[in-house]
């Protein structure tokens, strides 16, 4: 079965409403033990040639690279927002994800006069904005957002693996996979880990003794 394209009605219904310069905003690594939020926002031209966009997690690698450097070359603005395993620990990973996608938004150079957001809206903005639910599978701008948060942010991880190959950052790129919390069990943390974050899921990650001993709250 195909998947299907995100799509540009809600870019569309914006322009017919006098928006001019539409961001879409998403962010990724809100879910990983390690590594940083990034967040991106993406201005994209009224026309462009980026055919079969859709959300990063329904692309694949090769397929999100691709997009990545056509996203760049045609978007009218594009940048990220960041934010570091210490600040997810000092402010918990919903704020950090709300200041990643506002400081990617403030770092754009040409300024949107209208947000698309996906999931939820962003606080103390300043500029006209809509959260759209599922919208990186719905708003080709959001899907855009999306793909360049995943590529810089895998691209990020890598770096971290070749500073530090004991954890396999490089395969899954932080996240709790049965490697990583194996890793992190012989290990401990690295400075790139969350210390105070633990989603409900990795109890049913791993099968493995070290579990009991794997993360401990600061």
């Amino acid at each position: 079965m195909s998947r299907p394209s995100a799509r540009r009605t809600e870019e569309n219904r914006l322009r017919a409403s006098g928006f001019g310069r539409i961001a879409g905003v998403d962010e990724v690594g809100r879910g990983c033990l390690a590594g940083p939020v990034v967040a991106a926002a993406v201005v994209l031209p009224f026309r462009d040639r980026l055919w079969g966009l859709r959300d990063s997690k329904l692309l694949t690698q090769v397929a999100r690279e691709r997009f990545y450097v056509d996203i760049a070359s045609c978007a009218t603005a594009w940048a990220v927002g960041i934010r570091s395993p210490e600040e997810v620990d000092r402010h918990n990973v919903h704020r950090a994800s709300l200041e990643a996608m506002r400081d990617a938004i403030c770092s754009l150079s040409h300024q949107p006069d209208f947000v698309l957001v996906d999931g939820f809206s962003i606080p103390s903005l300043g500029i006209p904005q809509r959260a759209v639910v599922g919208g990186d599978r719905r708003c080709a701008a959001i899907a855009a957002a999306s793909i360049m948060a995943k590529v810089f942010r895998d691209r990020w991880m890598v770096q971290l693996h070749e500073a530090d190959s004991r954890y396999g950052f490089d395969r899954h790129k932080g996240y709790a996979t049965k490697e990583h919390l194996a890793a992190v069990a012989r290990h401990g943390y690295s400075s790139a880990h969350r210390r105070s974050f633990r989603p409900a899921a990795v109890a049913h990650l791993a099968n493995v003794p070290e579990l009991t001993r794997l993360v401990r709250v600061r």
